[in-house]
């Protein structure tokens, strides 16, 4: 854990919800995402640190490769990042979009109720997912983009 506060969560615990303004990744229409929204059905959450940097560009591209595996399992995919919706907006828009919900969390609450903002009050690149009770199955912090959707898809049985 860094200075940006937050106790990593454990396997088992309560998700923390939260309701976050976003964009559609695919359109750019304008959308809010709560977590409680999803229960029933497996999620996804991203934590991303930056828009545009060529890591998480790597990381999103990735994810929208293999969206279709996680749609197999009825799972959803859910991207944060501290940036706002017009940053959001712009990153898609260069990448042609992404297969999933961009969330602005410009204020890392979320970030900090997950534990993964650390040095400088930065976000880490962090993978949660959460079971269809709101439970949290896995939490992976500081990961690395490459291979990391490899990763997710052994997690998610779905190699």
């Amino acid at each position: 854990m860094g200075d940006g506060g937050g106790r990593e969560l454990r396997v088992g615990e309560p998700a923390p919800d939260f309701e976050l303004a976003g964009i559609d990744g695919a359109t750019g229409a304008a959308c809010t995402h709560s977590l409680r929204e999803h229960r029933g059905t497996p999620v996804v959450l991203a934590f991303y640190p930056a828009d545009s940097s060529p890591v998480c560009t790597r990381q999103l591209v990735s994810y929208t490769a293999g969206i279709a595996e996680l749609a197999a399992l009825d799972a959803v995919l859910l991207a944060i990042s501290p940036q706002d919706v017009a940053s959001h907006r712009d990153f898609a828009a260069a990448h042609g979009g992404f297969a999933f919900p961009l969330l602005s969390d410009t204020d890392k609450a979320v970030g900090r109720s997950y534990g993964i903002v650390g040095l400088l009050d930065l976000y880490r690149r962090s993978t949660f997912i959460i079971d269809a009770d709101g439970t949290v199955a896995e939490a992976l912090y500081n990961v690395r983009a490459k291979g990391h959707v490899a990763r997710l898809r052994g997690l998610l049985g779905l190699d």
